[in-house]
């Protein structure tokens, strides 16, 4: 089985997906893999699969097009856009009631990216092991845009205990043997940069009683590396496909983005840091394609 020309980390995960575990292919030795030929052909939802390389790897819609077509299938790279349009958020939204539990040492930053001619900013939150905690696209950066965030990630804070209760409830056993729990506790401190915005938004949180007076603020830059290192990610990952051009396609795309990272980190409750063909099957059980 050949790699695909001049791509080796998306052949990767593409040649978990063709060998299927047994060399042989997932449906026999057809020449198209079968995730593929699934959404190609109308007769399921196999989409994300493409959404899911894009996410995971420094590549293009064009790029894509090519790898397809060297596997003998003709897919459009607009096609493949309107495909990660429709399952980037999907893939997100169904992954985040199995996060493993964080730690309640946050690290806040943003970073810029320049999505048509404006430049807008992306806010993210890992804990003091790197694992995501929550990003937000913003069109501003102040005090208003941090406190935004910090609600945003306040507010997944609870919904993921009531995802968890909800799921161990109905006794779902569909995504490894561990039941889904509460994702991360209120945080202990939260390390930002020396930007005066962030100050100002916690003081007012504190003040409003949405977080608690024991939460610390700590302004120390080189703590921050961290989220800074998903700063680099994001960037990594954006540049091959030349920005964005408004910012609701940004957003969904972003959303896409930060569930691959999150995977990538290892935070999926049964699926290890670096388990290629774990986390193909994970994603296929998600969306409901048989393995």
């Amino acid at each position: 089985m050949q790699w695909f020309s001049g791509k080796r980390h998306a052949g990767k995960l593409a040649r978990v997906v063709w060998e299927g575990g047994n060399g042989k292919g997932l449906e026999g030795t057809s020449p198209v893999p079968y995730f593929i030929r699934r959404g190609a052909t109308g007769e399921g939802p196999s989409n994300w699969y493409l959404a899911c390389c894009l996410s995971y790897y420094s590549l293009s819609y064009r790029d894509l097009e090519e790898m397809m077509e060297e596997r003998g299938l003709t897919i459009d790279h607009t096609t493949i856009y309107r495909w990660v349009q429709h399952s980037a958020p999907e893939l997100e939204k169904r992954c985040r009631p199995h996060l493993k539990a964080c730690n309640d040492s946050w690290r806040v930053d943003e970073t810029y990216m320049k999505i048509k001619k404006p430049w807008m900013y992306l806010y993210q939150a890992v804990d003091s092991e790197g694992n995501t905690l929550e990003f937000l696209l913003s069109p501003t950066r102040d005090a208003e845009a941090a406190k935004r965030f910090f609600v945003t990630a306040l507010r997944r804070l609870t919904c993921s205990v009531a995802q968890a209760s909800a799921i161990e409830q109905q006794g779902d056993q569909s995504i490894g043997r561990e039941k889904p729990k509460a994702t991360r506790p209120l945080p202990r401190v939260i390390n930002v940069d020396k930007h005066a915005a962030y100050p100002k938004a916690i003081a007012d949180l504190k003040a409003s009683g949405v977080l608690p007076e024991s939460v610390e603020l700590r302004q120390v830059k080189d703590l921050n590396n961290l989220v800074e290192q998903d700063h680099r990610f994001m960037k990594r990952l954006v540049k091959p496909g030349l920005g964005f051009f408004s910012f609701e396609t940004a957003w969904r795309t972003l959303r896409g983005y930060e569930a691959m990272n999150m995977m990538r980190k290892g935070q999926r409750q049964g699926v290890e840091k670096g388990d290629i063909r774990c986390q193909v099957t994970y994603i296929a059980t998600l969306f409901g394609v048989a393995v």
